[in-house]
């Protein structure tokens, strides 16, 4: 099931790992998603300080992109949250997107330590061999990690979001359970009734301990998200009390309809629910 999902968003190719020049985070485009789109945003870097940093998980170091403005501290903080294709150049440019608009954005390599998700071509070795063997409770510390790494660095985290695709988007859910003090978040076409990796919970599972105002935007296309279960996520949230979040169902729309790089994406939605996602950060304190 979550196997043909993903392999219906983008082609297999015969890409192997050693024939992929890894590059530096946030640089490039993951294999699986090859050839690029010619409508794929760029965002440039002008008055922002970009690029890799590594962030200290105990005695580990994670890579993320960072984007900020350049010289500013006390700045809100976003979490920017990957597809299963860990953190390439579209996961930067929506970082430096919210760069441009005053934030300290992190995009963390939460895959790291399973492999590098960029080089994979075919979809169903990535979810096998990387995807399902990162346990929520590994990507949650990774996460407050991050946190803990933007109060030290300009981020004012007392105003903290979270956003993310397909996997990114089910995670945005999983931290919003996970932490009390998120101010908001954004969960494009995140899964919300199923794990990747085995003995995790659902987002349905935990969505009473979801506190936080959460942005739910999804496509009434989408064939591997069934409406119901974003529906059924509503329900639960209203029912232990979170009634400031919302779900946005856009007619006719795929999964990944974001996405700028790839078939899937879909101009009017996508830039719809920018704005959306915009206004809710701003309209709930982040």
């Amino acid at each position: 099931m979550l196997k043909q999902e993903l392999d219906s968003l983008v082609p297999s190719r015969d890409f192997s790992r050693r024939g992929f020049v890894k590059t530096a985070v946030g640089s490039g485009f993951a294999a699986a998603v090859l050839p690029v789109t010619a409508q794929a945003i760029k965002t440039d870097s002008d008055g922002l300080s970009v690029g890799e940093v590594m962030i200290p998980v105990g005695d580990f170091k994670m890579p993320a992109y960072r984007a900020q403005p350049a010289g500013k501290s006390g700045l809100p903080v976003i979490l920017v949250i990957s597809e299963i294709f860990g953190v390439h150049e579209y996961i930067a440019d929506v970082a430096r997107r919210f760069a441009k608009l005053g934030y300290l954005a992190i995009a963390p390599e939460l895959f790291v330590r399973q492999g590098d998700a960029q080089s994979y071509g075919e979809v169903s070795r990535l979810i096998t061999e990387v995807v399902a063997k990162a346990p929520d409770a590994q990507v949650m510390g990774d996460l407050d990690a991050c946190v803990a790494w933007a109060a030290a660095n300009g981020g004012d985290t007392r105003r903290l979001g979270i956003t993310g695709f397909c996997w990114g988007g089910r995670t945005t859910w999983m931290y919003a359970a996970h932490n009390p003090a998120l101010k908001a978040g954004v969960a494009w076409y995140g899964a919300v009734a199923r794990a990747f990796h085995t003995g995790d919970k659902t987002a349905l599972d935990v969505a009473a301990k979801v506190k936080a105002p959460v942005l739910g935007l999804y496509g009434a296309a989408d064939e591997g998200i069934p409406v119901d279960t974003v529906e059924k996520m509503m329900a639960a949230l209203k029912a232990a009390g979170n009634t400031k979040s919302e779900l946005v169902l856009y007619p006719d729309t795929p999964h990944a309809f974001h996405a700028d790089y790839r078939p899937s994406y879909r101009k009017a939605p996508a830039e719809d629910g920018w704005k959306r996602a915009v206004a809710w950060f701003k309209a709930n304190g982040v």
